[in-house]
């Protein structure tokens, strides 16, 4: 019998939105893989949990899941974690996924923190019909232009961004979408946490003014919502 592969999702920064479930699985499981083996040990740590740990990020994805399958396929549960939140949203979390299911491993998901869901509840915008778009393109023109294919989608629109291309995204947004109100989310759920909500313009001078620091969540509401 092959192993199972659990899907685990882990507090973005406030230890204490793991769940119990994840606290389990992670005690029980023979290896963790995770994108920051350094990062996830002090989440370990915190928790007095001591099980092996595996990187498992965009560079080594294609050996380090050849590896995992391996394990997987000699009967060892495998709990496959991010740096922060739900696996295989915006990393290469998915890759595994698809390649145990092809192989008939059961995949098991833990569900838990989502920045995408977090930013969204705390926006104040609708919800009921949204696309997220992970992060925006780096080159100008690239992001000018994927953002004109979201302005008139009649949904919210999630992306993230970095903190040293945010100003860039934000002066893309306020040329695609003009005075259309956003959220900015930044630091969501740590000691930093900060939600603020105007233009792209505005938001963009507010974050110019000083250091930019945090991984950033933007919620851009649809027209119908202005």
């Amino acid at each position: 019998m092959p192993g199972t592969l659990y899907v685990v999702a882990t507090p973005l920064g406030n230890l204490e939105d793991i769940t119990l479930r994840a606290l389990r699985v992670l005690k029980e499981v023979a290896l963790i893989a995770c994108e920051d083996t350094r990062r996830t040990r002090i989440l370990l740590g915190h928790f007095g949990i001591h099980a092996p740990l595996t990187s498992y990020f965009e560079h080594n994805k294609l050996r380090k899941g050849t590896r995992l399958l391996e394990t997987l396929q000699a009967g060892q549960s495998v709990a496959l974690v991010t740096d922060a939140g739900t696996p295989g949203i915006s990393d290469p979390g998915f890759l595994l996924v698809k390649q145990a299911r092809e192989a008939g491993i059961p995949v098991v998901p833990v569900p838990g923190p989502s920045a995408v869901v977090t930013a969204l509840s705390a926006a104040g915008v609708p919800a009921d019909r949204f696309v997220f778009d992970g992060f925006l393109p780096v080159k100008p023109g690239r992001r000018v232009h994927r953002l004109e294919a979201l302005r008139d989608l009649e949904m919210t629109v999630v992306c993230y961004e970095s903190p040293h291309r945010i100003l860039g995204a934000l002066e893309a947004i306020a040329q695609v979408f003009g005075e259309r109100e956003i959220v900015v989310a930044r630091e969501l759920t740590k000691q930093f946490e900060e939600i603020v909500r105007g233009s792209a313009a505005t938001l963009r001078t507010r974050f110019a003014s000083g250091p930019v620091r945090g991984e950033f969540t933007l919620v851009i509401p649809s027209s119908r919502f202005d």
